[in-house]
């Protein structure tokens, strides 16, 4: 018995939020850090 199952969810509906909740959660620092050194990334003009 799984959380689904005990819950009465649907186990592929849980499992996908699952798998793009653990890709979000991996990207996140590493959007982050983009965001925050954005402004040294010389522009095309200099």
């Amino acid at each position: 018995m799984g959380i689904a199952h005990r819950f009465g969810w649907s186990a592929t509906l849980l499992r996908v939020v699952h798998v793009v909740g653990s890709i979000a959660s991996a990207a996140f620092p590493g959007i982050l850090v983009y965001l925050f050194l954005w402004p040294l990334i010389p522009s095309e003009a200099d």
